[in-house]
């Protein structure tokens, strides 16, 4: 009986260029792989699978555009693809590889062909010598999401293989004994850099692509739904970065999470979490699923701004400065990287009514003081009626705007500043034409503009729920949330009983000057944030806002010197939480861009506490003196 092999084979040029000049030059053309099509043939409970590696020629800002030399896998006899081809199996499937390196030099180093859902081991690498054969059985394993990847080490004439080798991966998954959700998808995130830094981050001008299933936007693929439809994603984060991934208009439950080798599925025994940005660490994995309940366009993109720039030219070519840039879309010419656009279609199972009685709120965008072109100082002033929030400089923080839950509101976003701008609101539940993205969010031809300058722009929506939520800039998002437009959003079951002295907010933004954003943060629109002053015995809630532009990876503690007190997490993204997950913890929490967290705190005596924010290696970004009373 003929054996099912997967063959896995380098075949690599020395000396390949980062940016290819494909001119009188035989590379293959590199397919895009959506992960809609499982490699190999599955017969018999066996999957028969043959891949290798091949040097090709890369487009991941689309067909037309210049390309890189990388290398790929490929399933034998096909084109080469990025992501590699997808391994797809049920569970108790056997699968059988046959590794094989020809290099005349160079190991090859394959992870991820061993049983899934157990812990890492040596049996997770094949290493395999140049110019050797080995060959590999295993079983699928239990039912999950995980990648593989590969690498060359060792060899000569060639790229790092943080860069040659960055898109050298592919997804592996592995079902249960059930048929598939009919609208599901795979996502693989990748990152290509020119070049390696310390802790794997990346810098605002490094030549890099951060790619879904093998595109940058706008040429990621576009994903088409009807209202109703339940759709579940398996998002697997293969690159070296951080990515808190964010989707518009909807809350989506996350199903599992996992690390490439095991998976974690929630729902028997532990409660779902429902959130609107789920914070994916380098080599992890989850699914989610949503039901779409509003027709019109909507993203899936990272929150973290870096990842959603426009990325320069693969010929090195500088970017025009965002400000001095005339662009006719802001949304096609102003964003990059982790962006997928979302169609839904269908009739909304409710439409916000136009003539409703409603609050109305005036929020004006403006220039503050202090500020220079290309570094500048914006702020929002709040108006309701005759009164206003601070109308003269500085203007940091932006204002906390207060809706009552189910109660309509508009709000007319005023632009004074000498730019376009947009205002989203995040984590809000509302119609897609007034979800604040520039020059693509509404339904059919009804498309909401940029606001340009002098202009304004109303947008109306009812809040659903009561939490703690975010807004801020959908154009030029990087530069105008660096000036100061990032606020606090809060709907509460009523503004008359709100108690503003026991219900506390710590925003987290970025400073305006570079120099600061490199080392701190802004607490509340400072580096040296007021006192917050408790009573002992009496009950708070703490609303932890992450808006930053670049930090993904921010821990917040609440301690006495170097010990954590504890408090009791009562809410996510402005959900409540399940009574499983409001309990009582340590006060330390992990936070990526985009997101919110509510904590319940009751001092129990007279003390000195901090609330501290660090990097996620544990450099202090920001703190905030607590003394109780």
């Amino acid at each position: 009986m003929r054996q099912a092999i997967a063959i896995v084979t380098a075949v690599l040029s020395s000396g390949a260029p980062h940016h290819a000049d494909f001119r009188g030059a035989e590379v293959e053309r590199a397919a895009i792989n959506d992960n809609r099509t499982p490699a190999g043939i599955l017969r018999g409970g066996t999957l028969a699978l043959e891949l290798e590696v091949r040097e090709v020629d890369w487009r991941p800002d689309g067909d037309r555009a210049p390309g890189l030399v990388v290398r790929a896998f490929a399933e034998r006899g096909k084109r080469a693809s990025i992501p590699g081809p997808l391994l797809r199996v049920p569970e108790g499937t056997m699968i059988h590889a046959r590794v094989t390196n020809p290099l005349s030099k160079g190991t090859l180093v394959v992870r991820g062909f061993s049983a899934r859902g157990g812990s890492a081991s040596a049996a997770d690498t094949i290493q395999v010598a140049a110019g050797a054969t080995r060959e590999v059985r295993f079983a699928a394993g239990s039912a999950g999401t995980y990648h593989y990847a590969g690498q060359v080490v060792g060899g000569v004439g060639l790229d790092s293989g943080a860069t040659t080798d960055a898109e050298l991966h592919g997804a592996f998954v592995v079902d249960a004994r059930r048929a598939r959700a009919a609208h599901e998808r795979v996502l693989v995130i990748g990152l290509w850099t020119r070049s390696t830094r310390a802790g794997n981050t990346v810098a605002r001008n490094d030549l890099l692509r951060f790619t879904i299933n093998g595109r940058t936007w706008p040429s990621t693929e576009r994903l088409r739904y009807t209202v109703g439809d339940t759709v579940r994603f398996r998002v697997i984060n293969a690159s070296t970065a951080v990515h808190p991934m964010h989707l518009h208009g909807f809350y989506f439950d996350v199903n599992s999470r996992g690390d490439g080798t095991a998976d974690s599925a929630f729902g028997a025994t532990v409660s779902v979490p429902r959130v609107v940005t789920e914070r994916a660490a380098a080599g992890r994995t989850f699914t989610m699923t949503w039901v779409p309940e509003r027709s019109g366009n909507w993203l899936f993109h990272c929150h973290d701004n870096f990842h959603t720039l426009r990325q320069r030219p693969l010929d090195g070519t500088p970017l025009v400065a965002e400000h001095k840039a005339h662009v006719k879309n802001h949304a096609l010419d102003m964003m990059g990287g982790l962006v997928m656009a979302i169609e839904v279609r269908g009739r909304d199972a409710h439409v916000e009514r136009s003539d409703a009685p409603r609050r109305r709120l005036r929020l004006v965008a403006q220039v503050d003081s202090g500020g220079t072109e290309d570094n500048p100082a914006y702020g929002y002033v709040l108006h309701e009626g005759a009164s206003a929030s601070r109308v003269h400089g500085p203007l940091l923080p932006a204002p906390t705007i207060m809706l009552e839950r189910g109660k309509p509101v508009s709000i007319t976003v005023v632009n004074h500043l000498r730019e376009p701008t947009a205002v989203h609101w995040h984590g809000i539940e509302l119609e897609s034409y007034f979800d604040g993205v520039a020059d693509f969010s509404g339904v059919g031809t009804r498309i909401a503009k940029a606001i340009a300058p002098g202009d304004s722009f109303v947008a109306r929506f009812t809040p659903p729920r009561s939490g703690t939520f975010m807004y801020h800039p959908h154009a030029d998002e990087t530069r105008q949330q660096q000036a100061g437009l990032a606020g606090a959003l809060l709907v509460v079951d009523s503004l008359p009983r709100f108690d503003a002295e026991r219900d506390k907010v710590a925003l987290l933004t970025v400073p305006r000057s570079d120099e600061d954003a490199a080392t701190r943060i802004l607490i509340n629109g400072s580096l040296t944030p007021d006192t917050l002053r408790l009573r002992v015995g009496e009950r708070y809630r703490l609303r932890v806002i992450d808006l930053h532009t670049f930090r993904p990876s921010m821990i917040a503690r609440l301690q006495r010197d170097s010990t954590l007190v504890t408090w009791r997490a009562v809410a996510k993204d402005g959900m409540d939480l399940p009574a499983d997950r409001a309990t009582v913890r340590r006060a330390i929490q992990q936070m990526g861009n985009g997101e919110t967290y509510d904590f319940e705190f009751t001092p129990t005596e007279a003390t000195d506490l901090r609330l501290t924010v660090t990097t996620g290696a544990g450099v202090l970004l920001a703190t905030m003196p607590v003394v109780v009373r």
